[in-house]
């Protein structure tokens, strides 16, 4: 490895990508390890039952978020940008879970940044109109994992990880 690169990445760098939903929220962990190497530490869902009201469910993904965040202390976060939804009600229910979500990571001090599904497909798979499972593939080939990563909110929020390390990485 050349030894600016070397000398760019000190530290190791825990980020958290969040794929929001009030249903089911996908999340991802990545490392980037000093040699620059990416590397899967978790990847999930939080998932909230149908049959909870709307502001118990907020209530729920505000604690399971937080529970990871203590677990894994990542230093960095993104979340995917609420861009465009065809169903009113669906963007708005979106939309809370994406306020929950930037409120506990402020909360945790972690500073949240937002990434369109175009930015995060043109970073991941080098074209903003790739397909999802194009972007999955590369997720799966990037952090080396034997198999695109399930459910899909867990390897799109992996996605998001590795965009906002991609992009910060020699900032």
């Amino acid at each position: 490895m050349c030894p600016f690169v070397s000398f760019v990445f000190k530290s190791m760098t825990l980020a958290l990508g969040i794929d929001p939903g009030t249903a089911t929220t996908g999340y991802g962990l990545v490392r980037l390890e000093p040699d620059g190497e990416l590397v899967a530490v978790s990847y999930g869902i939080i998932s909230t039952p149908k049959e909870a009201t709307a502001p118990a469910r907020l209530v729920m993904l505000y604690d399971e978020l937080c529970a990871l965040i203590e677990k894994y202390k990542p230093e960095l976060a993104a979340v995917e940008k609420l861009f465009f939804q065809r169903n009113i009600t669906t963007a708005i229910a979106v939309g809370q879970a994406r306020g929950v979500i930037m409120l506990a990571l402020k909360q945790a001090g972690i500073e949240p940044f937002e990434y369109t599904p175009n930015e995060i497909k043109q970073a991941v798979a080098g074209y903003g109109s790739a397909e999802k499972r194009q972007v999955q593939e590369m997720v799966r080939a990037l952090l080396q994992l034997d198999s695109i990563p399930k459910p899909d909110d867990a390897a799109d929020a992996l996605a998001i990880a590795i965009t906002h390390l991609n992009t910060n990485r020699y900032g």
